[in-house]
């Protein structure tokens, strides 16, 4: 079995991942980490939960390490691109986590909060810098940052910067760079846009890919209601007082949807919070801090605001509406059934979704079970009605039929995405052990990363993971 001390990785860091009870990689980071000490460049297609910050952290580190440099005034050596402030945060922490006993100088620019700060932090310059595109862009134009001393460059999460409208953004600021640098881009999927951008930015690229976990039928009791819209705050309510619900995570597809849900739960009397970017970031982590220690145990969120949410024991997600984008299904319901637990989602489907349930459910290749409320009204009777979630009593849940027609290609690029929705969230904490990924539930998504990669040029042995047998 391979352990981190087999990459050859400088001992200060070996120290920090030894004191945080980290021994055995995960399959991202066994294929990622000895390409990238190479100085190779690597496109991976990895799903949130595999461990790819460890993935590209740990390389970058040890380069850091073997080739001090001086630093220059407003410059970075290294700099990671993530689409959401919560992310880069969470990015930041594993850095700081890994690079404890180096002499590292970290920085994180982020919107929504003031610049003076994140300007008075480059004044020296930093090795590692974690940045959105929009605040990046903003600190280059103001002249507090220059990108010509750039190493290594990180693209995170590339598919969901294309969903988010970052393209451009990406785009000027790769052109900023030096052309001598190494590329790490890692994406869940690989649509069409992503795939060019690749092309046009990576030199020889090694590409990796591995497949999830565990698969949503595993882990997840996944049910759909069909009910008219106006229906959905009544059954929501109801669902949140019958089910044992540990903490719920509520998805809406726009902000204002999410602040309606709020006000609709709280009349029926209990209490919820809602996370977006209209909220400013004191209060997104006010929110957040609530929801992880149990305060609140139910949390509206939209697609983005949502995107790095990393919070244990969320036993429910309800998507309140349905996700025009298909691939979002599957990271919104890979809130719940982490670390081997089971979980339970639970979407509605108003008349007008019905094409997105079917989207879905091409995706996944699952009829999902479903009830409908339009002929059958009577409300949610408790725990009885629906089985508490146990990782004991995985067997014998309600599955659905597989489905015999070819997937979905799903790129979704195509398709409109939230509305309003530029950098959101919340920066939290470093909580994850890279040696035990988070389950993130994921469907067979497009036969797992495995299709999905010989579907654009890998070969067979780059996607084919064997995986450790779940005890």
């Amino acid at each position: 079995m391979t352990t981190f001390n087999d990459f050859g990785l400088a001992e200060p860091i070996l120290r920090a991942l030894s004191e945080e009870k980290y021994t055995t990689p995960t399959p991202i980071q066994t294929q990622t980490i000895p390409l990238a000490l190479t100085g190779a460049d690597i496109v991976g297609i990895a799903q949130t939960g595999t461990g790819k910050t460890a993935a590209f952290a740990l390389p970058i580190l040890n380069r850091l390490g073997a080739t001090p440099a001086r630093l220059e005034r407003k410059t970075c050596r290294v700099l990671v691109l993530s689409p959401t402030r919560e992310l880069s945060g969470q990015i930041l922490d594993s850095f700081r986590a890994y690079g404890r006993h180096m002499r590292l100088q970290t920085a994180l620019a982020i919107g929504g909060v003031p610049m003076g700060k994140q300007v008075r932090s480059l004044m020296n310059g930093v090795d590692v810098l974690v940045a959105t595109p929009g605040r990046l862009l903003d600190l280059v134009q103001q002249n507090a940052l220059r990108l010509n001393s750039v190493e290594v460059l990180v693209l995170d999460e590339a598919d969901r910067m294309l969903d988010m409208g970052f393209i451009h953004d990406i785009r000027k600021i790769v052109a900023k760079t030096p052309a001598q640098r190494q590329t790490l881009m890692f994406s869940a999927t690989m649509p069409k846009e992503i795939a060019e951008l690749a092309a046009h930015m990576l030199k020889n690229p090694q590409k990796v890919a591995v497949t999830p976990a565990a698969t949503t039928v595993e882990l997840i009791d996944q049910r759909v209601i069909h009910l008219d819209h106006a229906a959905k705050a009544q059954v929501l309510a109801e669902i949140l007082r019958a089910e044992p619900v540990n903490r719920a995570l509520v998805f809406t597809r726009t902000k204002h949807g999410a602040d309606k849900v709020v006000r609709a739960l709280s009349k029926s009397g209990i209490p919820a919070e809602a996370i977006h970017g209209n909220k400013s970031q004191s209060q997104r982590e006010r929110v957040l801090a609530a929801f992880r220690d149990g305060r609140i145990r139910t949390l509206v969120a939209t697609d983005i605001a949502a995107r790095g949410i990393d919070v244990d024991g969320v036993s429910h997600v309800i998507n309140y509406d349905l996700p025009n984008i298909p691939e979002s299904y599957v990271h919104r319901i890979g809130r719940t059934a982490r670390a081997g637990a089971a979980g339970i989602a639970i979407s509605f489907c108003s008349r007008d979704e019905a094409p997105f349930l079917r989207d879905i459910e091409r995706l996944i290749r699952i009829v999902i079970p479903s009830t409908d409320r339009r002929t059958d009204p009577r409300p949610v009777q408790g725990p009885g009605a629906h089985r508490q979630p146990d990782s004991r009593h995985n067997a014998g849940r309600p599955q659905g039929r597989r489905r015999q027609r070819p997937p979905y290609p799903g790129n979704g690029h195509n398709r409109p995405h939230e509305q309003g929705q530029g950098q959101k969230g919340a920066a939290h904490g470093h909580n994850r052990a890279p040696s035990q990924p988070e389950n993130i539930g994921t469907v067979a998504f497009m036969r797992s990363a495995g299709t999905a990669a010989q579907n654009h040029g890998l070969t067979q042995a780059q996607s084919r993971v064997k995986l450790p047998a779940e005890g």
